[in-house]
């Protein structure tokens, strides 16, 4: 009789930034033929994601309920991209009307398996009350955390403890996490800044992040040699094991359909950058969930153009106009800027989306000029690209700090979506990277160090297991250690 597999449920919070890193984690778990899969979110979510599943794939798409309207949000508001950020804390304020829904779904899953339980409920940082829920079954319950530790500790530092509201001064340390040394005011995202403990923002986070303390464990998409003092604040805070199994990433068959179309085909992308010399092309591209403001893309417009150097920016809407609004060259880049830079041969514009991984993957690519997302981060330098960092939002501004302070392979051009950003400062640091300059040398020989850093965190092979391979199997092993307890308890009641 074949053996039984342990299930394993996955629940991220809606956003494309949580899902992707959740959907890789699961295509990662499925691939070792050990686990069944059952990914948890509500429906249009699941509609969207099931284009990113291999045709063999067996994971599982299992649909939570929720309507928007219930909850004073715009009508079929299931992800953070269809609303407008103020709007972000009532959608993770929301989702604590899972709770409910959610221990239904995991007593479900143990009657359909005739009273067998998952080995373990993965859920998102928002999503820390699944612990009770978890705990009421004897389930193993972790959280898993997308983005990068350092960047994470800050965050969550800055959250729970708002120091900026204690100070006078532009600069500030984390009372409880002073290994990140200063921190800046313009390292603050616009919502954090105005925070004062009982604004919508403060209110939910302050309610949610403590609750990862209750968790058996954490998990980071990280790589444990390159961010050690960010789980080292994780161990310390909480006292649970922290367990660094990244890079998680979508492998490029499974990236396109992540959700989302591309405004440029593959095959058209690396035929324009096949014609390009080698390590020869910027590549700019702010994220799906972030954008700059009309201003600062007309000097960054400006600045690519008078650097001489090959591009390709994936250019979305401004601050200001709507996510899907239709590209509008006329008002938001230079008076025929396109047309220019087409007839050069210098530069390619894509709308909306491009084929990241692909890009960054490709011989002509030199560096990333990038808003320092997390997913975006690991993707680079798994392909040894540098970074200039233009951080808005989020974490961002900390994994730009770790990436520039800690790790020597980025360089900032400027912070956040307000910021006065000048056309000659931006072109000077291209030059700077791309240019035969000896920061510039430095910089591309760390991120080819940290390519190979990287490359051995998750090798497995006979005589060899890289720190992530193993951080994985010591997670998956104290979830089976939790099952056997359960087990060894349930004989002694009999």
């Amino acid at each position: 009789m074949a053996q039984r597999k342990e299930t394993i449920v996955l629940f991220p919070f809606m956003a494309q930034g949580h899902i992707i890193p959740f959907l890789a984690l699961a295509l990662h778990l499925e691939k070792t033929n050990k686990y069944t899969i059952t990914f948890v979110n509500t429906p249009l979510n699941l509609r969207k994601l099931k284009s990113s599943l291999p045709q063999n794939s067996s994971i599982n798409l299992l649909e939570i309920p929720f309507d928007s309207i219930d909850h004073n949000l715009p009508p079929c508001t299931e992800n953070t991209d269809s609303v407008p950020y103020h709007l972000v804390s009532k959608l993770i304020e929301a989702t604590l009307s899972f709770k409910p829904l959610f221990k239904k779904l995991v007593n479900d899953l143990i009657d359909e398996q005739n009273g067998y339980k998952p080995l373990c409920i993965i859920t998102d940082m928002f999503f820390g009350w699944c612990k009770e829920i978890a705990q009421e079954y004897g389930i193993f319950h972790a959280i898993f955390i997308g983005g990068g530790g350092f960047g994470f500790a800050c965050y969550y530092s800055l959250w729970v403890n708002l120091p900026h509201r204690n100070t006078d001064s532009d600069e500030f340390v984390l009372p409880d996490f002073p290994e990140a040394s200063t921190i800046h005011a313009t390292q603050l995202a616009d919502y954090l800044r105005v925070a004062d403990g009982s604004d919508s923002f403060s209110a939910i986070l302050q309610k949610v992040l403590p609750q990862w303390m209750n968790a058996d464990g954490i998990l980071v998409n990280t790589v444990e040699e390159l961010d050690k003092i960010g789980l080292m604040y994780f161990k310390r805070k909480f006292g649970r094991p922290v367990w660094p199994i990244g890079p998680v990433l979508l492998s490029t068959e499974n990236r396109g359909g992540a959700g989302k179309e591309y405004g440029i085909s593959t095959e058209l992308c690396k035929k324009w950058l096949d014609t390009k010399r080698y390590s020869s092309v910027l590549y700019v591209s702010f994220g799906s969930q972030n954008t700059i403001a009309t201003s600062q893309m007309m000097q960054l417009a400006m600045a690519l153009e008078a650097s001489g150097k090959n591009f390709i920016w994936v250019v979305r809407p401004p601050i200001g106009f709507d996510i899907n609004s239709e590209f509008k060259a006329n008002e938001w880049l230079p008076r025929g800027f396109e047309e220019r830079i087409k007839c050069s041969g210098q530069g390619l514009v894509v709308h909306k989306w491009a084929p990241q991984v692909e890009i960054l993957s490709h011989r002509s690519v030199s560096v990333f000029l990038s808003h320092c997302g997390w997913n975006s981060v690991l993707e680079a330098l798994s392909h040894g690209v540098p970074i200039i960092g233009w951080p808005l939002a989020a974490e961002q501004f900390y994994n730009s700090k770790l990436l520039e302070e800690e790790i020597g392979v980025c360089v900032e051009v400027a912070r956040g979506k307000s910021s006065e950003v000048l056309k000659k400062d931006i072109a000077a640091k291209i030059e700077l990277l791309m240019n035969e300059t000896e920061k510039g040398t430095d910089l591309r020989n760390k991120a080819n160090e940290v390519k190979v850093i990287i490359k051995n965190a998750v090798r497995n092979e006979t005589n060899f297991k890289g720190s992530s391979v193993k951080a994985m199997d010591q997670f998956l092993n104290a979830a089976l250690i939790m099952r056997q307890m359960e087990k060894g308890a349930s004989k002694d009641e009999v």
